[in-house]
């Protein structure tokens, strides 16, 4: 059997790590939602994930440092980090993507395109 795919949320506002989680279910997708930044950096380094989803504006440390910081570190480096923000202007686009940010989904987001983004990262299955 496949080790399950492994998704790291970090996000602030309590209704979309609800959301996100229940829409990664859907796909069988493990979610590990923590709140702040310096949660995030822990427990990137406690598991494995596959893919990060990562909100810029959060408390403790914010997702520009936290996307620099996992880039920056072998161990999770290869890891996609994708930022999960309502923060749309050029300028953030820009920031996230000099701190080794792999895409941008944008608040409020479809449940297609959160689906799309796993498909994208995802394994195929086994024959």
């Amino acid at each position: 059997m496949a080790a399950p795919f492994r998704l790291l949320l970090v996000e602030d506002e309590a209704f979309i790590r609800e959301l996100v989680v229940t829409l990664c279910g859907e796909k069988g997708v493990e979610v590990t939602a923590v709140a702040d930044g310096r949660a995030a950096l822990r427990a990137a380094r406690e598991s494995r994930f596959d893919l990060v989803l990562l909100d810029i504006v959060l408390p403790a440390l914010d997702g520009i440092t936290v996307c620099r910081l996992l880039k920056a570190d072998a161990a999770t480096r290869h890891v996609p980090v994708y930022m999960l923000s309502a923060r749309v202007r050029e300028a953030d686009r820009d920031a996230a993507s000099r701190a080794g940010a792999d895409g941008y989904l944008e608040k409020p987001f479809r449940a297609a395109a959160l689906h799309a983004l796993l498909a994208k990262h995802r394994p195929p299955a086994a024959p």
